[in-house]
């Protein structure tokens, strides 16, 4: 059986793509929860911090897979 990742910086790019478009997800709710017709519908989703956290962790994955991918 063949691996999904024959390198480890494979398998980082494709975990940061995937909280990047999580960070992206995030950023299109907060705006959505500003622009919000009904201003008592609050909601209860902290958009901020998971943006902020899962940008993060992007970041860092991205960075750990350059640093992998250069040493190869």
């Amino acid at each position: 059986m063949e691996d999904w990742f024959p390198h480890l910086w494979q398998f980082h790019v494709a975990a940061g793509v995937v909280a990047l478009t999580v960070a992206i997800t995030s950023v299109l709710a907060e705006r959505r929860r500003f622009r919000r017709a009904n201003l008592d519908a609050v909601g209860f989703m902290p958009w901020t911090v998971i943006y902020l956290t899962t940008f993060l962790t992007a970041c860092v994955l991205f960075g750990l897979a350059a640093r992998e991918w250069f040493a190869a």
